[in-house]
């Protein structure tokens, strides 16, 4: 059974996890991070302090970590990292480094302390599976996180034509007064939404 569990330790197993901030720009910076350790469903990562990356997570935070198994799963953590406190920063950076040896190669000595840790309690995660048909899609909100939702949906303004249904690529619309869409296994890919001729379809991420 896929829950927030079965994402945390898929997320786990992966050796190298890519991180996307946002940088003053808006442009979109990704990197690959391995310095992380887990404590149950709770994320410490390392960075050192001149990086970008750490300017832009001291700034607002926001970040989002992916990885993509060999079974076609895609997982997507959302979150906004914080700063570990001060009695924390010591105690995670020596677990870091024991559990990533290389990274002694890196920073031999004390030259490890240019690093911050990061601490990721709250956040949202997607889970996406296109290995299996219908595609397999769901979202997990660990402690005060909730995730916006997205994707589509149908109105009352529906005329149960059956266009949507016809056009499905993984035949998820279900037929009725109101047509509806199963949202556990929608591709958000939008085919219904531009064929409806009534326009009863909405775009959650247009609301």
């Amino acid at each position: 059974m896929v829950d927030a569990q079965y994402c945390f330790d898929r997320l786990k197993k992966s050796y190298i996890l890519t991180f996307a901030t946002v940088d003053k720009e808006q442009n979109p910076q990704v990197r690959y991070i391995s310095a992380v350790h887990w404590e149950q469903n709770e994320m410490y990562f390392y960075t050192a302090r001149g990086k970008n990356f750490c300017s832009q997570l001291l700034e607002n935070g926001k970040v989002q970590i992916i990885c993509y198994t060999q079974n076609k799963e895609m997982i997507r953590l959302s979150a906004k990292a914080e700063k570990a406190s001060d009695e924390e920063q010591s105690k995670i950076k020596d677990i870091i480094f024991e559990e990533q040896p290389y990274l002694i190669n890196v920073y031999p000595g004390q030259t490890r302390e240019i690093g911050i840790i990061f601490h990721i309690k709250d956040c949202t995660i997607e889970y996406f599976n296109l290995g299996v048909h219908p595609i397999h899609r769901l979202y997990f909100d660990i402690g005060k996180a909730r995730h916006k939702s997205k994707g589509f949906y149908i109105t009352d303004e529906c005329i149960a034509c059956g266009t949507c249904q016809a056009c499905c690529p993984q035949e998820v619309i279900n037929a009725g007064d109101i047509y509806s869409i199963d949202q556990d296994h929608c591709l958000h890919c939008g085919n219904c939404y531009e064929h409806c001729p009534n326009d009863a379809i909405r775009n959650l991420d247009k609301e």
